[in-house]
């Protein structure tokens, strides 16, 4: 069944019908018939928390559409000021405050990448540095939350999604600050790249900019605050805060900014309805996977296996996080983990690690693989955005990404900074 798998991947049949094609395959080959995939499919994906995946994705398609990514970057625009490093300071900022919005990566690269990739042109930043950039920070939409992939996990790993949502914020931030350490090394058109900040879009001085440009994008400001506010104080849960996030959005849309139209709405819900389907038929088929690796026993082999490589809990995490980022290079952040959870929760159950933990650690690992080629998604959504090659963008993207390795051994040798904030609410 893995060989069929990776040899259709190979021959480059999407991922979702690669993963059934060759589940089907193995039921053929054990002599199970075909009348339960249709089950083992409605079953996989009738999950109530899966429902957040369809709203989150619509929820930043309508923020992006609705003019409320543009006026957040008018603001963080005027805030920054003349710090050092400019636009792309206000770049890093947009990314980690939309992975608070979006909840997915492409679709953050597709939202606010233009923009921001057009605001660093010219203040300076070559246009591959910016694109790359931009796929670092739409790449930590996965664990900022409300992170799509945050759910996956809390529903595969049967771990509460609100104290994953929780225990990812402060990696999160961190993992976006680390981003600014390569800011002095992405040299502009001349000496000025990186000290000079593009006009603020009026001249009124900057505390009546700010103003203005704070009130313009207050509601959208907003949106972190009542989603993750209304999860944290227990108003609703998160399954519950993707239709209020999309509720919102379409409040601000209508009444406060006056940008929603038919249209602007009629083209929300294609696209958000693509994207949804996308993952939607991955989780489906992933799950006739998943069954095939559990009737076979293949998750107490391979975890035992993963147990016996060694006493030492810190060789067996390095493996785990090893395979992590090689999957993350060659397949999507949900396959990799409807594949390597079932196996993976095992091991960290017996090792006595925090599985809150241990899903920010697998976020980050998937965020890294976002990426890195060869099947790094935010780097080909950038090259469509930018019409730049994908190899000028995969180099650019070099420096993040050894940064964000630095990041990803810091979080995995430092628990606390993921289980600070659960613990400090309990």
């Amino acid at each position: 069944m893995i060989v069929a798998f990776f040899l259709l991947m190979a021959l480059r049949v999407p991922v979702a019908f690669a993963l059934g094609l060759s589940a089907m395959f193995a039921m053929w080959q054990i002599g199970f018939g075909f009348e339960l995939a249709g089950d083992l499919i409605a079953t996989g994906i009738a999950k109530y928390a899966l429902l957040a995946i369809p709203f989150f994705i619509l929820a930043g398609t309508l923020m992006g559409s609705l003019g409320i990514a543009e006026r957040m970057v008018r603001f963080f625009r005027v805030l920054i000021g003349d710090l050092p490093g400019g636009m792309g300071v206000v770049g890093t900022v947009v990314c980690l405050f939309w992975g608070a919005v979006s909840g997915s990566d492409p679709a953050s690269v597709a939202a606010i990448g233009p923009m921001i990739i057009k605001g660093m042109e010219e203040d300076g930043y070559p246009r591959a540095a910016a694109a790359a950039l931009v796929c670092t920070g739409a790449a930590l939409s996965i664990v900022i939350p409300p992170s799509i992939g945050l759910v996956i996990y809390g529903v595969i790993a049967e771990t509460s999604i609100s104290s994953l949502f929780i225990a990812a914020i402060v990696p999160g931030v961190f993992m976006g600050l680390l981003m600014l350490l390569v800011l002095p090394f992405l040299r502009g058109r001349g000496r000025d790249g990186l000290d000079r900040v593009a006009p603020p879009p009026a001249s009124g001085g900057y505390w009546r900019d700010l103003g203005r440009t704070f009130r313009e994008s207050f509601w959208g400001l907003m949106t972190p605050v009542v989603i993750l506010g209304g999860i944290y104080s227990g108003i609703f849960t998160p399954t519950e805060a993707a239709l209020v996030a999309t509720v919102y959005a379409l409040a601000v849309g209508a009444f406060a900014y006056r940008t929603l139209t038919w249209r602007v709405l009629y083209d929300a819900l294609t696209d958000a309805a693509a994207s949804s389907a996308v993952v939607m038929l991955v989780v489906a088929y992933a799950s006739l996977f998943g069954w095939i690796v559990t009737v076979e026993d293949l998750v107490g082999s391979y975890s035992g296996q993963l147990l016996g490589l060694s006493d030492n809990g810190a060789v067996i995490l390095l493996v785990i996080m090893l395979i992590l980022l090689i999957a993350g290079m060659f397949m999507d952040p949900v396959t990799v983990m409807f594949i390597s959870l079932p196996i993976f929760m095992p091991v960290v159950r017996e090792l006595g690690w925090d599985p809150v933990w241990f899903g920010v650690l697998v976020m980050v690992n998937l965020a890294i693989g976002l990426i890195t080629p060869p099947v790094g998604i935010n780097l080909y959504v950038a090259a469509n955005v930018t019409r730049l090659p994908i190899e000028r963008i995969a180099r650019a993207a070099v420096p993040f990404l050894l940064v964000s390795l630095i990041g990803l051994a810091i979080v995995a040798a430092l628990p606390m900074l993921s289980l600070f904030l659960p613990t400090m609410l309990k």
